[in-house]
């Protein structure tokens, strides 16, 4: 069976109601939602590539990367962070999650970016270029992970240059880099 093909495209200032709604129906909570709508006014996040995917009208997906930096270099490369990825769950398991990703992907190396990481499952963002546990490969998470979830820290060199930037701990737009997006606890919902 073909999986099948989502309209992708850019979202606008006027999208966000559409993206809070995928993001918490994706979800089950607004714990995601909310941190997006955060996200996208953080300045320090800037530029972000912002996606949505529809089935026809139907919004059923959405991806959001924001900007990072490389501690202790003084000239920045153009990096990314991909957080978070929602498809609604009628959605999920269609194709709708790696078209986001490989659309974004797209995007980012149209706009220079060198790098794009994600804290995700392992099984799944392989399959999508991301090469598990970026923090063996010179770029630590913006906080200590747990050895058994190291392998969940990925990263994806997205230009010519990709590695050849630099090497350094990862350090998020300021909403992102707050300590409690770096836990898996079920009680932060």
């Amino acid at each position: 069976m073909t999986a099948p093909v989502f309209q992708i495209r850019e979202t606008t200032s006027g999208d966000l109601a559409t993206i809070m709604d995928v993001e918490t129906r994706s979800f089950g909570y607004d714990k995601e939602a909310r941190l997006v709508a955060d996200l996208l006014d953080d300045p320090t996040a800037s530029p972000v590539v912002s996606l949505l995917a529809f089935d026809g009208e139907v919004p059923v997906g959405h991806i959001l990367f924001t900007r990072a930096r490389l501690d202790g270099l003084d000239d920045q490369p153009m990096i990314h962070v991909l957080a978070p990825l929602a498809v609604t769950p009628e959605y999920q398991r269609r194709g709708a999650g790696g078209q986001l990703i490989d659309a974004g992907v797209r995007r980012l190396k149209e706009r220079g970016s060198h790098l794009v990481f994600v804290l995700g499952h392992k099984e799944y963002y392989p399959k999508h270029g991301f090469r598990p546990d970026a923090g063996a490969q010179g770029y630590p998470a913006p906080y200590p992970l747990p050895d058994e979830v190291a392998d969940c820290w990925m990263v994806q060199p997205v230009s010519d240059r990709g590695f050849g930037v630099g090497r350094g701990r990862v350090r998020c737009c300021d909403e992102l880099n707050k300590p409690q997006h770096w836990r898996d606890e079920e009680a932060d919902r």
